[in-house]
């Protein structure tokens, strides 16, 4: 498993962590270094930016963790 994929697997894993209800929605590639990420929970959906650096980070920084997990809580709490 490369970075990318270890940074999305961990993504999905926080997501699912903060509410199993959530669908998330990854691009199989950043666009200009950045991944525009999905998340739908009924008929509502949410759309994150998050830096390539930061999902290639995410499996092993705790900074990058916690600043993950504080950008999927605020959107959800708007879905």
């Amino acid at each position: 498993m490369d970075e990318a994929e270890a940074g999305k697997a961990q993504f999905l894993e926080l997501v699912k962590n903060l509410d199993p209800a959530v669908q998330v929605v990854i691009p199989t590639a950043a666009s200009n270094s950045v991944y525009l990420i999905s998340l739908t929970k009924g008929p509502n959906r949410r759309f994150i930016s998050l830096p390539e650096d930061d999902i290639l980070d995410l499996p092993q920084e705790a900074d990058i963790q916690t600043k993950v997990r504080e950008l999927v809580r605020n959107a959800i709490s708007g879905l």
